[in-house]
C-alpha cells in the first residue's frame, strides 16, 4: 500500500493516478483564468481600451488576477515537470508528495484566497467572479486533491524522506539535464567549501565579499557565463545561470548577486551596444578584469524611471553628469558604472533618457570614490550586505562621448528594458537559493533541537513547515527554469520572468519567516544564520521590481 499521504491510492496505479489527478485539475484552473481576464478587463476598460486610471482604480483586482495567472502557471509547469520525470523513469515517492502538496494547496487558495503577502489575501470574488463563475472547481479531480493532497500525513512522510536525502541534495529532482546538474555540483561544492563557512561572519561585520572570491568565482567562470565566445564568454544559456546564482545564493545571497552586476551590464552592452562597445567591454566583464554597477534609482524616483532628474550635457567629446542616485549596489570596487540619465532636458518622460558606460577609478576603504565629480555615502541596511549600498551624488562627473551606449541619444530606457526579463530571471534565482538556504539551516535545526524530550522535527507543525518550504521551493524552482528556458529560445517571457520572480520572493520570505519560527528565541539571536537569512530574504521582494509593481506589470501583459 502507499503511505497514507498519497492520496490513499494503491502503489502499483499511485503515479498515473496522480498524475491523471492533477492533470484533470489544469484545465479547469486556466477556464476561470479566462474568466477573470473578462471580468478584471471589464473593471478596466473604457472606450475599448484599458485605461491606467481604472487599472489603479481597481488594484486589488488587477493584482489579483496576476496572482491567479501565476498560480495557474505554477500548476502548468509542476504538471509539466511531473510528466518529464515520470517519463524519465524519475517520478517517486519524494516527487509524488511534492507534487500532490503543491496542488492540494495552491487549489484551495485559489479557491479560499491567495497570499499576495502575509497581509494581503485576494479572493476571486475581488475579481468580479461569481459562484456560477466558480463552479469548475467542483471538478472531481480538484476536490479530490484539495480534500487529500496537502494533508498533515502526506506532509509528514515528505519530511520523514527529506531525512533521508544527502543534506546538499535538493529535495526532489529537479528536473534538470546531467549538464545543468554537474554546473550545480560544481558551484553547490564551492558554497559548501568558501561561501557558507564565512558568509554570516562577512554580514554580522557589515564586511565587503573578499576580493578572493571574487577572484576564484571569476577563474570559474561566473562573470562570463552567458556572454558569448566571441566575446570572451562562455556563451552558456540562462538556466545554466539560474543554477548558478541559485547555489551561490544558497551559500549566501550575496555572493550570487555578484554575477548579476555583470550579467545586466553585458545584457545591456550586447542588446544595445556597437561593436566597438561590445569588443571594449564585454570581455574585461566576462573575466572580471571590469566590474560593473549599474546606476538607475534615484531618492525620489523609486520604479518610476521615467521621471528620473539626473542630467548629462554634451560640452565638446564628453557628457557632464549631474544628479543623485539611490541604492548602488558594489559601487566601490567597480570600474564601471551602466548609468541612466536624461539627455533630453524638453522631455518629463523615459523618452529623453540615454545609458552611459560611465568609467570610474574603484574606491578603497579610506577614500571610497576618488574620480573626480562624483562623491558618495553607505546605506546602512539590513541584510543584502556582501556588496554594500550607497547614495551617489554626480556634479559635472566627465562621460566619454564613445561610452555613450549605442552612440544614439534617447534610447536608454528601451536598453534597459531589454535586461528587465533576464534580471528578473535571475532575482527568482536567487530567491530560490535563498528560501533553499532557509530549509536547509532550519532543517538542520529542527532535527537537533531537543524539546520536551524530542526532536522538533517530530512535532508536526514543524515538520509541515519544511514539508511546505520544500514544496514551494520546488515550484518557484520550475517557474524560474520554465521562464529561463524561454529566454534561451529567443521568445518574450518578461511576463513568465515576472511571475518567476513574485512568486519566488513570497516563497523566499516565507521560508526565512518560518525557519525563524522554528529557531523560536535563538531565531531572532544575531549569532544564528537564520537572522540573516530573514533580513536577506526581505529585499527579494522590492529590488528588481517591487511586488506591487511586478503584479501590475503582469496585469497589463494578460490584459493587452
Amino acid at each position: 500500500m502507499a503511505h497514507d499521504g498519497q492520496l490513499n491510492i494503491d502503489a502499483p496505479v499511485l503515479l498515473d493516478d496522480l498524475l491523471a489527478l492533477t492533470g484533470a485539475a489544469v484545465d479547469p484552473v486556466t477556464a476561470l483564468l479566462a474568466r477573470a481576464k473578462e471580468t478584471v478587463g471589464a473593471m478596466v476598460t473604457e472606450d475599448g481600451r484599458i485605461s491606467n486610471g481604472l487599472v489603479e482604480a481597481h488594484q486589488t483586482a488587477a493584482h489579483g488576477l496576476a496572482w491567479l495567472a501565476t498560480y495557474e502557471q505554477s500548476l502548468r509547469k509542476m504538471q509539466n515537470w511531473a510528466e518529464a520525470l515520470q517519463a524519465d523513469g524519475k517520478f517517486g515517492e519524494t516527487e509524488a508528495l511534492i507534487h500532490q502538496i503543491a496542488f492540494g494547496e495552491y487549489l484551495w487558495q485559489i479557491y479560499g484566497g491567495i497570499q499576495m503577502n502575509q497581509g494581503e489575501i485576494v479572493r476571486l470574488q475581488d475579481l468580479g467572479l461569481s459562484q456560477e463563475d466558480q463552479r469548475g472547481l467542483m471538478e472531481p479531480a480538484i476536490q479530490k486533491l484539495t480534500q487529500q493532497g496537502n494533508t498533515q500525513a502526506a506532509r509528514t512522510r515528505l519530511v520523514a524522506l527529506m531525512q533521508e536525502q544527502a543534506a546538499n541534495a535538493t529535495v526532489g529532482a529537479s528536473g534538470l539535464d546531467e549538464e545543468l546538474e554537474m554546473i550545480r555540483d560544481q558551484f553547490r561544492r564551492y558554497a559548501v567549501e568558501k561561501v557558507e563557512p564565512f558568509a554570516h561572519d562577512w554580514h554580522l561585520k557589515d564586511e565587503l565579499i573578499p576580493m578572493e572570491v571574487i577572484e576564484e568565482l571569476a577563474e570559474m567562470g561566473v562573470f562570463g557565463l552567458t556572454i558569448p565566445e566571441e566575446y570572451g564568454g562562455f556563451g552558456l544559456s540562462k538556466a545554466s545561470m539560474c543554477v548558478v546564482s541559485e547555489e551561490l545564493s544558497r551559500g549566501y545571497i550575496g555572493v550570487g548577486s555578484l554575477g548579476t552586476r555583470s550579467e545586466i551590464a553585458a545584457e545591456l552592452i550586447i542588446a544595445g551596444g556597437t561593436e566597438e562597445q561590445k569588443q571594449k567591454w564585454l570581455p574585461r566583464l566576462a573575466s572580471a578584469e571590469t566590474l560593473p554597477t549599474a546606476v538607475f534609482t534615484e531618492p525620489n524616483t523609486g520604479s518610476d524611471l521615467g521621471s528620473l532628474r539626473t542630467r548629462a550635457v554634451k560640452d565638446g567629446d564628453t557628457y557632464k553628469i549631474t544628479g543623485n542616485k539611490t541604492w548602488i549596489t558594489h559601487a566601490t570596487r567597480t570600474q564601471v558604472m551602466t548609468l541612466l540619465a536624461r539627455t533630453d532636458p524638453a522631455t518629463d518622460n523615459y523618452k529623453g533618457l540615454s545609458m552611459f558606460l560611465a568609467e570610474k577609478t574603484p574606491g578603497t576603504e579610506e577614500d571610497p570614490f576618488p574620480t573626480p565629480g562624483m562623491t558618495g555615502g553607505e546605506i546602512e541596511v539590513l541584510g543584502y550586505r556582501g556588496m554594500k549600498e550607497y547614495e551617489l551624488g554626480f556634479d559635472g562627473f566627465e562621460v566619454k562621448e564613445e561610452n555613450l551606449l549605442g552612440g544614439e541619444e534617447g534610447k536608454g530606457f528601451k536598453q534597459l528594458m531589454e535586461t528587465f526579463e533576464s534580471a528578473r530571471i535571475q532575482t527568482a534565482a536567487r530567491a530560490v537559493g535563498v528560501a533553499q538556504s532557509a530549509l536547509d539551516i532550519s532543517m538542520q535545526y529542527a532535527q537537533d533541537r531537543k524539546q520536551f524530550g524530542k526532536a522538533l522535527i517530530n512535532f508536526p507543525r514543524v515538520s509541515s513547515k519544511l514539508a511546505m518550504m520544500a514544496v514551494e521551493i520546488m515550484v518557484a524552482r520550475q517557474l524560474t527554469y520554465f521562464s529561463a528556458f524561454e529566454k534561451d529560445q529567443g521568445r518574450r517571457c518578461d511576463v513568465e520572468a515576472g511571475m518567476a520572480k513574485l512568486l519566488g520572493a513570497r516563497v523566499a520570505w516565507a521560508a526565512a519567516d518560518n525557519g525563524l519560527q522554528i529557531h523560536g528565541g535563538n531565531g531572532f539571536a544575531l549569532e544564528y544564520k537564520i537572522s540573516r537569512v530573514l533580513c536577506d530574504a526581505r529585499i527579494l521582494n522590492i529590488f528588481e521590481g517591487a511586488a506591487e509593481i511586478q503584479a501590475q506589470v503582469i496585469a497589463r501583459r494578460i490584459l493587452g
